[in-house]
């Protein structure tokens, strides 16, 4: 009889912990073939800005996270961050166009110098 109530409070606690639709992990949804595009569009750009960014930072000489954020006009952790993500996420192209246009940066378009 106990090993009955043992095997039953075992399935009541384990019935208990997540409801059924939170036990599987979710799987990631597929992004669109245009999404795709547009990030990959996306990523090309930001290293396109982010290496005219960081010559034009070398040129002047600015290196210091301080010296780097108040260049770009934001905090240091977030201009050094912008410029360091490995990572596409929104918004970050229009950071970096924000802060090319603040340098003065003129960025080549694809095959054509860069």
């Amino acid at each position: 009889m106990s090993r009955l109530a043992s095997t039953a409070a075992v399935t009541d606690i384990h019935d208990m912990s997540l409801p059924p639709d939170a036990q599987m992990p979710t799987a990631k949804p597929r992004l669109s073939p245009e999404e795709r595009r547009r990030r990959d569009a996306d990523r090309l750009v930001m290293i396109r800005l982010k290496l005219a960014i960081d010559r034009e930072l070398d040129d002047r000489g600015i290196t210091t996270p301080a010296e780097i954020g108040a260049a770009l006009g934001m905090p240091a952790a977030e201009a050094t961050g912008l410029l360091n993500r490995k990572q596409w996420r929104e918004g970050d192209v229009e950071q970096l166009e924000a802060a090319a246009d603040r340098l003065g940066v003129q960025v080549p378009e694809p095959g054509r110098g860069c």
